[in-house]
């Protein structure tokens, strides 16, 4: 069954003032965020500001390969889900979660969808993507669609389709690493790289 969008507290603003000042270090930031217990890296995660996060990604240029790997661990099973709770800079419907998982061992690519709540699914649409990697990033492409899904994933509809169209059509999301756990990201339409941002946690 698939699992709901977790959600968190509110937490310490300390990693969102850092951030958003430009005083910090992006290894202190990675060392603080491997040890702490994963709601405790939600919560982190869950308090940074648009600004803060695109620091978050313009630090995290070339600081350390992200791998499809990271995103979903070899240990998981194909076809299990592995969801990444997160945060995005818009202005509504700011939780969410981008959900992973691997078709099948070795698989060179990863499908997955976004969870976004009842009402952004219906309305939207569940956004599917191929991921893959790209250099030190990986990508995360909603012009691809996944050959398959697990069977309670919802309904595979097209991004060109509904008010998807606005949301996820002609887009690919770059996705560089931050910590073992924590993903930061930025979304790129038609090629031009777009002021929406958003940070992400693995649940496992």
């Amino acid at each position: 069954m698939p699992q709901p969008i977790e959600h968190s507290s509110q937490p310490s603003p300390d990693l969102d003032a850092s951030l958003r000042r430009g005083s910090f270090d992006l290894k202190e930031i990675r060392a603080a965020l491997d040890v702490q217990s994963h709601s405790e890296r939600l919560r982190a995660i869950r308090s940074l500001s648009g600004k803060a996060q695109a620091q978050l990604f313009d630090a995290a240029k070339g600081a350390y390969r992200l791998t499809l790997d990271d995103i979903v661990p070899p240990v998981v099973a194909p076809m299990h889900e592995v969801p990444h709770n997160g945060k995005n800079s818009l202005a509504l419907f700011t939780h969410f979660a981008k959900v992973f998982c691997r078709p099948e061992a070795g698989a060179r690519e990863l499908w997955g969808y976004n969870r976004s709540g009842e009402f952004v699914e219906t309305f939207v649409g569940p956004g599917y993507y191929v991921a893959y990697e790209q250099g030190d990033e990986v990508m995360v492409d909603y012009t691809r669609a996944p050959a398959g899904k697990p069977e309670d994933w919802p309904a595979m509809l097209s991004n060109h389709a509904r008010l998807s169209r606005f949301v996820y059509a002609d887009m690919i999301d770059a996705l560089r690493a931050v910590s073992s756990q924590v993903s930061i990201g930025r979304a790129i339409r038609k090629g031009k790289p777009a002021d929406n941002w958003f940070v992400l946690c693995r649940s496992i």
